[in-house]
């Protein structure tokens, strides 16, 4: 089980082709603060058919994108 496993069924659900979330509002959904170790993490959102897309660390927002 992965710390975000809560974030990426939010996003898999969401059926969003585009989503783009705040570091707060991840860390609300996940119950876990963005770290290093999200980008480790990140490739497991491939298997729902989703892929992390921008990352700013200035407006602190991950987009996520929906794989066609």
């Amino acid at each position: 089980m992965s710390k975000y496993d809560l974030l990426w069924k939010y996003v898999s659900d969401s059926g969003a082709e585009k989503l783009e979330l705040s570091y707060d509002d991840i860390e609300r959904i996940s119950g876990s603060a963005i770290d290093h170790s999200f980008l480790t993490y990140k490739k497991e959102l491939l298997t729902l058919g989703y892929r992390v897309g921008k990352i700013s660390m200035k407006e602190k927002t991950i987009e996520f994108i929906k794989e066609k």
